[in-house]
């Protein structure tokens, strides 16, 4: 059985957690999920300082003393996540963003790779479309499988016709996440190989005082092909060496510059 945790963006049980609702419905007729709802309003969790203990020495250094690690843990636990927020202002809430300025470090250090992840937004007018891209492009950086989410028009009262086309994209996007949730991980694409390779070959030019140098090498990424055991064929091997040669002159370039 699958761990699904639907981290939610507002205190009120109205559209967002309506989309949500149809959202386990949908998924649960393809298969057993443990599903999860997690009101990010019923956990005190303060506002990120800005101090860059977090990134330079590591998350356990973070001054405040609140559920963090909490709302962490239960991702993961997960073996999916859904990040569900309103349109407010033109944006994600204010909640779900502290949640992630929360968890920064973790573009630093990724791990929720063979996780899978996924955004619903609701909005009552426009925006939803460049929310859902951020959403999607954070959950990336912090090493999950990104399944494309949806966004929707929820008018409070909806129309029918509003109705249908929320049902629609909620139908679409269950079933994406889990046939992502439900296949093996696969091999990075030459993007994801790019980055990581250009990301390793910055942090061992690092002082080594600071907590990413140490995670790395943890982790043997110092070495290894990829973030995760993966089995590159012959062209992105080939592609991954060209990408460490770069990187390797890039960090020359930018080490004459300072």
């Amino acid at each position: 059985m699958k761990k699904v945790t639907a981290f939610i963006g507002t205190q009120s049980k109205k559209a967002t957690y309506r989309a949500v609702q149809e959202f386990e419905k949908n998924l649960k007729r393809y298969g057993e999920i443990d599903f999860e709802y997690v009101f990010i309003s019923d956990y005190h969790l303060e506002f990120c300082r800005g101090c860059k203990l977090c990134f330079n020495k590591g998350e356990e250094y973070c001054p405040l003393k609140d559920d963090r690690d909490v709302l962490l843990e239960k991702m993961e636990l997960s073996d999916g996540v859904i990040l569900a927020t309103p349109n407010y202002a033109y944006q994600l809430s204010a909640r779900m963003k502290n949640l992630l300025d929360r968890l920064a470090f973790i573009h630093h250090r990724p791990r929720f790779f063979g996780k899978v992840c996924t955004v619903i937004v609701v909005q009552g007018y426009r925006g939803g479309s460049d929310i859902l891209k951020y959403l999607s492009y954070v959950s990336e950086g912090m090493g999950f499988r990104v399944s494309k989410g949806c966004y929707a028009t929820t008018l409070d009262p909806m129309t029918e016709l509003q109705q249908e086309r929320l049902m629609r994209a909620i139908a679409k996007s269950s079933a994406r996440f889990y046939r992502e949730l439900t296949h093996p991980t696969p091999t990075p694409s030459f993007f994801r190989l790019m980055l990581f390779r250009f990301g390793r070959t910055y942090v061992k030019t690092i002082d080594q005082k600071y907590r990413d140098y140490h995670y790395y090498k943890e982790k043997g990424w110092f070495e290894a092909d990829y973030f995760y055991p993966t089995k590159l064929g012959p062209i992105k091997k080939l592609a991954g060496n060209i990408f460490d040669l770069l990187g390797r002159q890039m960090s020359k370039v930018m080490a004459g510059e300072a």
